[in-house]
């Protein structure tokens, strides 16, 4: 493969720097605009190139030394070598170039990304996979392939508990998903297989444990297969295949922006689309309306969501995919939020919103190309974008999670 000098002048949607050779565009991970940098090619299409750096031969004043020695080969991060200044900066960068160039929206002032005081040890949740050796670990920076890995940066002490206390004996596992709560101190741990028998396991501590075969089929072996964690002084159940937040963190925060934004008065209903266990918005910011009306898809998540609500709440939890309950609803609803999966919303949920007649939204995105996206549908549907503020909730890597108000015109 040929091997250029290419000077790097933006930062592409994922996260990696971009620069021109001769006109076409490369696209290259792990560097940073304002960098010179030796480009091996291994990858040329029509439209772009796609290359790694072999050597850095003018460093940006934002490159740092990352901690993690897997960093480069593991695919869980992919901005360590940034400083965080850096990183918060450049996901704002991001926010807007979308928003502008996808969403339409070029003159919504964009607020600095809510970043963390100390941007490191806070995921609760990971899945790691096996190599061809038996070894867990994650899975490489754009490849199939296994990084085996002894610790990681990023993840909560508890996890790393989790893992020091689980004793498997001659047994080889597919996968192991890690789950903590950081303010309660459980854990919950899935070993995945395929064998008939599950493994034995000794567990010295309030851990569940649970074992998924690839049909899906699992079965308790430890505990009462969920744990609990705290969000915004509520106490949530959450089952072994629901969503809940990877930061807890940053998680309160989230719901400190959203219950800002919608500002919801005792006299309001609030709609709460995808609403996971319940504990994000509808049994939190909800707390500030009249009434709730939830919506899940995931069994195992509605199951928790009805289990977390308080006997004195007025909170539905309506079970079903989000277009089928929105188009059943006979309900004034004065405000929504919507917290989709990263692939957002499909043009019937956007529809069936906006029939609700809801004064303001919150979109809650992962995903700030499908944020733009259904930003730009919502006001073809009468609908303006207000406000937008980005959450760090997953420093050292490209994703930013953003809010938006938007508002009937």
């Amino acid at each position: 493969m040929a091997t250029v000098t290419v000077e790097l002048d933006s930062m592409a949607h994922g996260g990696e720097a971009m620069g021109r050779y001769e006109g076409q565009p490369i696209f290259v991970p792990l560097g940073i605009p304002g960098e010179r940098v030796r480009v091996e090619v291994e990858e040329k299409r029509r439209r772009f190139w796609r290359g790694r750096i072999t050597e850095v031969l003018e460093p940006s004043s934002e490159r740092v030394r990352p901690p993690c020695p897997s960093f480069g080969l593991c695919g869980g991060c992919q901005w360590q070598h940034l400083s965080y200044a850096a990183q918060l900066r450049w996901k704002h960068h991001l926010v807007v170039d979308q928003l502008r160039r996808l969403g339409g929206q070029g003159d919504v002032p964009v607020n600095a990304v809510l970043g963390m005081e100390e941007p490191w040890a806070y995921r609760n949740h990971v899945q790691l996979v096996a190599d061809g050796d038996g070894r867990l670990g994650f899975q490489a920076l754009r490849s199939h392939d296994v990084v085996a890995i002894d610790s990681c940066w990023i993840t909560h002490p508890l996890i790393d508990d989790l893992w020091g206390v689980l004793d498997i004996e001659g047994w080889r596992a597919d996968g192991v998903v890690l789950r903590a709560g950081a303010e309660t101190g459980e854990g919950l741990v899935v070993l995945e297989g395929d064998d008939d028998d599950p493994p034995e396991v000794v567990i010295d501590a309030p851990v569940a444990c649970l074992y998924r075969r690839r049909s899906g089929r699992t079965e308790v072996l430890a505990g009462d297969g969920y744990y609990h964690e705290v969000l915004a002084g509520r106490t949530l159940r959450v089952s072994a295949p629901s969503f809940f937040q990877v930061n807890t963190a940053q998680a309160e925060r989230l719901i400190e922006v959203v219950r800002g934004l919608l500002a919801l008065q005792a006299s309001e209903t609030l709609l709460d689309v995808y609403c996971g266990v319940g504990g994000t918005f509808a049994l939190t910011v909800g707390r500030d309306a009249g009434r709730v009306v939830a919506m899940e898809e995931a069994p195992s998540a509605v199951a928790d969501a009805r289990a977390n609500l308080l006997p004195d709440e007025a909170v539905t939890v309506i079970a079903g995919r989000a277009e089928d309950v929105l188009s059943s609803l006979d309900l004034k609803v004065e405000a929504v939020v919507v917290d989709p999966p990263r692939a957002g919303c499909a043009p019937e949920v956007l529809r069936a919103i906006a029939a609700t007649g809801a004064g303001r939204i919150a979109y809650v995105s992962c995903d700030v190309g499908t944020l733009a996206r259904d930003v730009a549908r919502l006001s073809d549907l009468g609908y303006t974008l207000r406000a937008v503020q980005p959450v760090d909730m997953f420093p050292q890597t490209r994703h930013v999670e953003t809010v938006c108000l938007i508002s009937k015109k």
